[in-house]
């Protein structure tokens, strides 16, 4: 993709000093005016587009770069609109089709460091179908106040990306016109934009580390293997929480979704029109927001597309067909009690439900695969999930099964793709940093576990519970070493993302002479994750990377059988 602003490249970018009232940052395109928020000693430019408004003929398409200057100057003090989305995430802000606007954090004094800063990019979670920048349980200041403290100081970014089918849509027509994941590709526009803009912000655009949980995990897995591979300068490292490029959800070609693009062509009335996608495109946002939300159509996923996805990553990692760089990739101790069924009871009933695609990743089994998969995960609740219940055997609603098929689940979705990851970048001498968390937060029930999602208030130090307005506070009522373990997490997440090592900040001090271990490299040959517990006295441990290895073993051998 070109970018009209390439041209000029060897502009000047101005870098001004913060002021008392208000900071400014000359992009390429015109200068912006931002806050300074005295609280947290940082500068805030909030609502910056990086891309023209997808709307009218630039819906359900490829983004466009900005292709418009300005003079004079204009505010960047409050979040922009989230993305149109379905779900919890969209319930406390107000969406629009126009939403490619970018944030950025950073340290009112960052012009007294000697050189610029490192950049840490953050891609929301919410599959693909939910979520924003401006949710405040992303809020970027704590964990760049902490990068701050430990001399490591970064400057944040985040971003919105197009959701559900806005962002995407596939169908054959679709890909015959070139327009797929579009979503994606809106992240790789703000990644250019970055590339481009960053230094007005006094950051580094040759340290940037692009960063991820659960969707946006795995965004940042697809940035790793875009274009087979390609590394195109837009970022040095990345960081993968609970999400990598291993899809064990299944990756499709476009003409998959056929079906889903049909029933929406139909219930706006395109049907019989001479340019469907231009009847889309002219079809008024309320009619197809309904669209979307009643036709069973608003779950849409990335698509192997030859162009941005080429193939299975697994082929990829398997020929080194990836963007070498450092990483850190871990995942939660329970994370398939987010994705397990309920009310299976029997070891008859597994075998049924995984021949039938009824359990995450929802991708059926030929019988002998799902006969492998019985003999992998037995039906004893000791080695099940959560890993917390010890041997009990959960019934109600939960079924008798389900601590084994969440742990199948887990497994399948997340845990088997984070360790392959690990395993292939470690092999191919990147230094890999992987991790388990395992600290059960404020509100979340023990027969749930440390499901998905629970390291998230830790790494950004969100220990005030900003966000958290539908679900519970996590750190209400919790001991203080949680808090502890808050900051030890989003201080290494800092010192990565500013030194390409998460122990560089803490070789010596208070975590050293708590016997907080260091985070062990991955390696392949002694494969060592760290574990985050806030319930031991280092705040930490470290153990093999073997757990459930036959399970785990056998779906990674699964990897090509598990996709159609």
């Amino acid at each position: 993709m070109l970018f009209w602003f390439l041209s000029l490249a060897a502009t000047v970018l101005a870098v001004a000093p913060s002021t008392a009232g208000a900071p400014t940052a000359t992009t390429l395109n015109g200068t912006y005016v931002g806050r300074y928020v005295p609280e947290y000693d940082q500068d805030f430019f909030l609502g910056v587009p990086f891309a023209q408004p997808p709307v009218g003929p630039l819906r359900f398409a490829n983004p466009q770069s900005l292709n418009t200057s300005f003079s004079g100057t204009r505010e960047a003090t409050e979040y922009s609109v989230e993305c149109v989305g379905y779900g919890s995430d969209q319930w406390a802000f107000n969406v629009s089709e126009d939403c490619l606007y970018l944030n950025v954090v950073r340290p009112a004094n960052y012009a007294d460091y000697d050189e610029p800063l490192p950049v840490g990019v953050w891609i929301y979670g919410g599959s693909f179908v939910e979520g924003g920048s401006p949710d405040q349980r992303y809020n970027l200041s704590f964990i760049v106040q902490n990068s701050v403290d430990i001399g490591k100081p970064f400057v944040g970014v985040s971003f919105n990306y197009r959701l559900s089918a806005w962002g995407f849509m596939a169908s054959g027509q679709l890909a015959g016109e070139g327009s797929t994941n579009m979503g994606l590709r809106d992240q790789r526009l703000a990644l250019h934009w970055i590339q481009e803009n960053i230094g007005a912000f006094g950051g580094d655009p040759s340290k940037v580390t692009i960063w991820g949980e659960s969707a946006g995990g795995m965004s940042v897995g697809f940035h790793l293997v875009a274009y087979n591979g390609r590394d195109d300068g837009l970022f040095r490292a990345g960081i993968m929480e609970s999400g990598n490029s291993i899809q064990w959800n299944g990756m499709y070609t476009a003409d998959y979704f056929d079906g889903e693009y049909q029933a929406i062509i139909e219930n706006v009335g395109c049907t019989s029109a001479a340019d469907v996608l231009a009847c889309l495109r002219a079809t008024p946002f309320d009619t197809l927001n309904a669209a979307v939300n009643t036709t069973n159509a608003g779950v849409w996923f990335p698509v192997i597309d030859g162009d941005f996805i080429t193939k299975l990553a697994s082929y990829q990692l398997e020929a080194g067909e990836y963007v070498h760089v450092p990483i850190i990739c871990g995942t939660n101790t329970d994370e398939g009690t987010s994705f397990g069924p309920m009310g299976i009871n029997t070891t008859a009933q597994f075998l049924q439900v995984l021949e039938e695609g009824g359990i995450h990743p929802y991708t059926p089994l030929a019988p002998a695969l799902a006969q492998q998969i019985i003999n992998v995960y037995p039906d004893d609740p000791c080695v099940g999930i959560p890993e917390g219940l010890g041997c009990t055997r959960l019934n109600n609603s939960f079924g008798l099964e389900w601590r084994r098929t969440s742990a199948y689940a887990g497994d399948a979705t997340f845990i088997a793709g984070r360790r392959y990851q690990c395993q292939i970048f470690a092999a191919g001498g990147n230094a890999t940093y992987c991790y388990r968390f395992n600290t059960l937060p404020n509100g979340v029930s023990i027969d749930y576990g440390v499901t998905h999602f629970q390291e998230v208030a830790f790494v950004f130090d969100n220990t005030g519970g900003y966000g958290y307005t539908v679900s519970p506070d996590p750190f209400a009522g919790v001991p203080e070493s949680y808090f502890a373990l808050a900051k030890l997490m989003s201080r290494s997440w800092a010192s990565f993302i500013h030194d390409l090592d998460p122990n560089s900040w803490r070789e010596s001090g208070p975590y050293a002479e708590a016997g907080t271990p260091l985070w062990p490299a991955y390696d392949v040959d002694n494969p060592l994750d760290i574990v985050w517990d806030a319930n031991v006295t280092g705040l930490a441990w470290v153990e093999s990377d073997t757990f459930r290895a036959e399970g785990i073993d056998t779906i990674i051998s699964f990897n090509r059988a598990f996709r159609r």
